[in-house]
């Protein structure tokens, strides 16, 4: 098993993945439809969607984490 010390960077890597591998499917029905190719256009998609969604998730956590923590104190 992994260390539970990485286990932030983990969820973080899942969750991009994941969200991108929504999100770049839905953007290419939306654009190209669901057809003849789908699946190629898909991954060409993911495969620069993927990266840039782990980027901002890495970048983006140590900023929201603060802000998230002070909206939810509040009770």
């Amino acid at each position: 098993m992994i260390s539970k010390k990485y286990a932030q960077l983990l969820f973080m890597f899942f969750m991009s993945f994941s969200m991108s591998v929504i999100m770049s499917g839905v953007v290419v029905a939306v654009n190209t439809g669901i057809g003849e190719g789908f699946i190629n256009r898909w991954f060409y998609s993911w495969m620069f969607a993927f990266p840039v969604a782990l980027v901002a998730a890495l970048t983006m956590a140590p900023i929201m984490r603060p802000l998230v923590n002070k909206i939810a104190s509040k009770e």
